[in-house]
């Protein structure tokens, strides 16, 4: 039996597996089982009333989530999926409490990381709908993008018959964009790699501020945090780590976790680097953000949440 089929069996069997996306690593369990959902809550320390996004296979799938699907939010789910958008839609009856938060929508995402595509058509194969998963980390803290980091966070609270997949690095490297479509214009709840401008392309609406008061993943003042203390901006001291773009340079003393040349790279290494300042157990991380960018405002976003208080 290959791993992928051991891990949706795992699914079907009730059983958690965490899972690489192309934005970060996922903590799965199968979105129509009551009971291995509520143990992602266990397990992340999540509170209830946080909404999960449910993982599909295809976009025929959707139709089981989800009681509408615009034709605005059809025509960005055949632009960007597989990827990394998620769209909140009104929910159905197949959506519970347990999954929306006990709200009257869903959010739905088709990641396009290949280890996760091959997982949902297994779990489909063998008769799933979709696969609840948020982030592979403890509640508010740093995302996981490689399968070491998921062993990291939640290795201790996981189950022998629990599955972590290893997919390498996660190439986007912060959460997906969350779109709500269940208005007559699209909003953006969360930012992430693809734009308001891109939206606005594609669907011909105009991005609006969303007045649907939905809940979603990274909402918080506080999320994102490493345990170093986070500075965003100034000047690194001896001592002290730095995240900055290869353009900026390492003042004497300064451990220098991450060069990136761009705002894609910058976000690529940018989880891995937080994460690499807590191991070497730094009393600070300056971070001096990109600028310029739609990537680089929802990176802005990340690190704002990351070093509040």
């Amino acid at each position: 039996m290959s791993t992928i089929e051991q891990a949706a069996k795992a699914l079907i069997a009730g059983k958690l597996v965490a899972l690489p996306t192309e934005t970060v690593y996922g903590l799965g369990a199968d979105a129509s089982n009551e009971t291995a959902v509520g143990r992602i809550f266990e397990v992340k320390n999540r509170p209830k009333d946080h909404p999960l996004i449910v993982h599909v296979a295809n976009v025929s799938d959707v139709d089981f989530w989800a009681s509408e699907f615009p034709d605005y939010a059809k025509k960005l789910a055949e632009k960007f999926w597989p990827g990394p958008m998620t769209l909140i839609l009104p929910r159905s009856e197949n959506a519970k409490d347990f999954i929306t938060g006990a709200q009257e929508s869903v959010g739905l995402r088709i990641p396009k990381h290949p280890v996760a595509q091959d997982l949902l058509q297994a779990f489909s194969y063998l008769g799933g709908r979709g696969v609840a998963a948020p982030s592979a980390n403890r509640f508010g803290q740093l995302s996981p993008t490689d399968a070491a980091a998921v062993k990291v966070e939640l290795g201790e609270s996981l189950g022998s018959e629990d599955i972590i997949l290893d997919g390498g690095l996660s190439d986007v490297g912060i959460e997906s964009t969350i779109i709500d479509c269940t208005g007559t214009n699209p909003a953006v709840l969360r930012a992430g790699f693809i734009s308001p401008q891109q939206i606005e392309q594609v669907t011909g609406l105009q991005v609006v501020e969303s007045t649907s008061g939905v809940r979603v993943s990274g909402a918080l003042k506080k999320h994102y945090s490493p345990r170093t203390p986070l500075q965003l901006g100034g000047e690194a001291k001896a001592g002290e780590g730095l995240i900055a773009l290869a353009s900026f340079p390492t003042p004497i003393g300064v451990v220098r976790l991450a060069s990136p040349s761009t705002s894609e790279e910058f976000a690529h290494l940018l989880y891995q680097s937080l994460r690499k300042a807590d191991e070497l157990g730094l009393s600070k991380v300056v971070v001096i953000p990109p600028q310029g960018d739609h990537l680089a405002d929802a990176i802005l976003d990340r690190l704002t949440k990351a070093a509040a208080k």
